[in-house]
């Protein structure tokens, strides 16, 4: 029961810091989004080389990587994630925090379909009933904006095609971005010495900002942590379940604290898609965790 309770509180930290990003991205400005990913990456690396060898993991993860098959498929997911995290901030520093959070409320699903048409899955009726009705969440929502949600629908089938491949892996998910923020190294590291060299970049002008940047990678791995300890000690069910923690903070972040505008119809898609999401729910309840895995995963 005390191991129960430590990965519950575990795995809600770790989706509540990752539901509270929004939060911390526009503090990050004026430096834009390819420079805050730039450095998210960089400093990234740096507190997971630190965590690997507080662990003593550094010797298997550095096996890991000259593992050529290994290698690319992680140099694969470091432009995923990189996609991900770049329309990610671009996104909440942009306004649309609410689309954000509506690319991880469906991106469960987005995972699920992926498992049915890649990995030959089959799916439960209560899935496909799921499915269906976020498509229509998501068709009314479409309908509303008077375009598809392209950041939701980017961010889901990102994360989705990384959780996919990452599943394929079985890797360790603090060893697997690490090799995965070292393979980005050269580009991301490049890029802000070319930014300085330009003076250009924001590191270095005022102690805040600069904290702040260095602290984008400890935020980034602390969640991870977190979530690797509470994957030890919860059933996968539970898990899939508090992952929906993540979506709800940023969408009351930005209904309350951004004040992004809900028509009508925002808010009647938004309730199919937790309508969808609800059945879901359900169906991980039920089947007690044969599909959790892939749902869970992904972070």
């Amino acid at each position: 029961m005390k191991s129960y309770k430590v990965g519950l509180l575990f795995g809600v930290s770790a989706y509540a810091i990752w539901g509270l990003f929004p939060l911390y991205w526009p503090l990050l400005e004026p430096s834009g989004s390819i420079e805050i990913v730039a450095n998210r990456s960089v400093w990234t690396l740096l507190v997971c080389a630190i965590a690997l060898s507080i662990t003593h993991q550094l010797r298997t993860t550095f096996r890991l990587m000259l593992n050529l098959r290994i290698f690319l498929k992680l140099a694969l997911t470091s432009i995923l994630v990189s996609i991900n995290w770049l329309v990610y901030i671009w996104g909440v520093n942009n306004g649309h925090v609410v689309e954000c959070a509506l690319g991880y409320y469906i991106n469960p699903l987005i995972i699920i379909a992926f498992g049915v048409f890649l990995l030959k899955e089959k799916m439960r009726r209560l899935q496909w009933v799921s499915f269906g009705i976020a498509a229509i969440g998501v068709a009314v929502l479409t309908i509303d904006y008077g375009r598809p949600p392209w950041i939701a629908i980017a961010l889901a089938l990102s994360w989705g095609s990384y959780g996919v491949i990452k599943k394929q892996l079985a890797i360790p998910a603090l060893q697997g971005l690490s090799i995965e923020t070292l393979i980005t190294l050269p580009f991301y590291g490049g890029y802000l010495i070319v930014l300085a060299r330009q003076g250009d970049s924001h590191f270095g002008h005022g102690a805040g900002l600069t904290a702040l940047l260095i602290g984008a990678g400890v935020v980034t791995a602390i969640p991870l942590l977190l979530f690797n300890g509470s994957g030890n000690r919860l059933p996968f069910t539970i898990i899939g379940l508090l992952q929906y923690i993540t979506p709800t903070l940023q969408f009351l972040i930005g209904v309350i604290v951004r004040h992004e505008k809900m028509s009508l119809a925002s808010w009647i898609g938004f309730f199919i898609i937790w309508a969808a999401l609800i059945t879901l729910g359900v169906d991980l309840v039920r089947s007690g965790g044969s599909s959790n895995n892939r749902v869970a995963e992904v972070r």
